[in-house]
């Protein structure tokens, strides 16, 4: 059954730009999990080394708003896209050569691991910037809710099922096997992202390469200011900064966490970090369920799953505390899958509020998805850089001054509990202000938009 060339892409295209999702998370997930651990614990570095070369990745990416806006203006998205993934294979590769090399040579790895890392952060901004440009700019806004779900449970699907395959075949673990698998997860995700683009941008007129450039803003200084100059535009960003903050200083610690405190080998902490995507999954399917079911009769269903997500992660972070304290024989798995649970609570709510907010609000509805996107993604990227650092610098100050691990991972753990409780506070006010410009498109029946926010 043939389509209106206006009505959009098709949801077999929206599942494919999902796909592109699905790699870049595939290739992400190898270097701030399984390479950060192997760096400080078969390798000896500093929690703060890892630490700040993730956070460099993120400093990078600094860089979205530019890419956003090269995206409003040029006609191409999908090489911004393809080249993207290119870049961030190379470096995913790069990355893993390097984490190796530390353990021989250590100024030579480290050298090489700060080259690449710059490449992940550019790949991951350019690829991802575009993509959610392109999704915005060409999905129908009935559709732009389910779409954000869909991309981002793709997105964690391949966080999961990477972490979760690759574990397994990391034991017995070397450096050579770590590069090996690196390599082979990369080539994958590189080709399914590229066939997963090809031609659906060309399929809608108005996006495709004979589309005119839209040029109502050249100056990309002038155009960022006019953006942060929307209301909702701008509360929306410091929701997301906070919460990222909150949620981001465990991402360094939660492996070798694991493998100083439970003794747990690279495989099977990989393994532990596949089970927290996981759960992340779930929690993100039972949001849009609770969506479809309730969401007609309960209006303000997005603001309190965003809430209930902040303060079910933070019981979480608790949890993990008391495991700090307990050690061998505390139920660290279901501790770790019940963060991810609510973990995915709280992202499909913020993903959802960004898609039906991309392209503005009210008097300041315009064509510029690719620039706010971008501001988004800044502030969640600034978030990550410093929590990232922030998370594994008070690891090793805690431990240099107390002799204990456990202690040190513990102080982290408390730390985002007390997070995302503002967190909490600050998804209550600003999530609910933020969708208010978007009630036509949220939490009906027939589209996820209010709880994919």
């Amino acid at each position: 059954m043939s389509r209106p060339a206006t009505s959009g892409f098709t949801w077999g295209q929206i599942f494919r730009l999902a796909l592109v999702q699905t790699a870049i998370g595939a290739m992400v997930v190898l270097t701030t999990s399984t390479m950060n651990r192997v760096l400080v614990v078969e390798h000896g570095l500093a929690a703060m080394v890892p630490g700040a070369l993730v956070a460099l990745h993120y400093v990078v990416q600094m860089a979205r708003p530019a890419f956003g806006h090269r995206a409003d203006r040029g006609r191409n998205r999908t090489r911004w896209i393809v080249g993207g993934l290119a870049v961030l294979a190379a470096g995913t590769v790069l990355a893993a050569y390097a984490t190796g090399l530390s353990g021989s040579n250590r100024p030579a790895g480290l050298s090489l691991a700060t080259l690449a890392f710059v490449l992940i952060g550019a790949g991951v901004g350019a690829a991802g910037t575009n993509l959610l440009a392109l999704a915005a700019a060409g999905t129908a806004p009935h559709r732009r809710g389910p779409a954000a779900t869909l991309m981002w449970t793709l997105m964690i699907a391949g966080f999961a099922i990477t972490a979760g395959l690759t574990g397994s075949f990391l034991d017995p673990f070397s450096d050579l096997r770590l590069l090996q698998v690196t390599a082979v997860v990369s080539v994958l995700a590189l080709a399914i992202g590229t066939l997963a683009t090809r031609g659906v941008e060309a399929s809608v007129p108005a996006l495709g390469a004979d589309a005119p450039a839209t040029d109502e803003a050249p100056v990309f200084s002038a155009t960022l200011a006019e953006v942060w100059r929307e209301p909702a535009t701008r509360r929306f960003t410091i929701f997301v900064f906070v919460s990222m903050f909150a949620y981001s200083a465990q991402d360094l610690v939660l492996e070798p966490f694991a493998g100083l405190v439970f003794a747990m080998t690279p495989g099977e902490t990989t393994q532990l970090s596949g089970m927290q995507h996981g759960g992340t999954l779930i929690g993100m399917i039972a949001v849009a369920l609770a969506g479809l079911a309730f969401g007609k009769a309960y209006p303000g269903l997005l603001r309190l799953l965003c809430v209930a997500g902040c303060i079910g992660s933070a019981a979480a972070f608790c949890a993990l505390f008391a495991a700090s304290r307990t050690g061998t024989g505390f139920p660290l798995s279901e501790a770790v899958a019940t963060l991810g649970f609510f973990n995915g609570l709280f992202a499909v709510a913020a993903i959802g509020s960004m898609m039906g907010l991309a392209s503005g609000t009210g008097r300041e509805a315009s064509p510029r998805h690719g620039i706010r996107m971008g501001l988004w993604g800044a502030a969640q990227a600034i978030a990550f850089a410093l929590g990232g650092f922030a998370g594994t610098a008070v690891v090793d100050i805690t431990q240099h001054a107390t002799g204990s691990s456990a202690d040190a991972y513990g102080a982290v753990f408390l730390a985002e509990c007390v997070g995302f409780l503002v967190s909490a506070v600050l998804a209550w006010r600003c999530v609910g202000l933020a969708a208010q410009g978007t009630e036509s498109r949220s939490l009906a029946p027939s589209n996820l938009s209010g709880y994919a926010a």
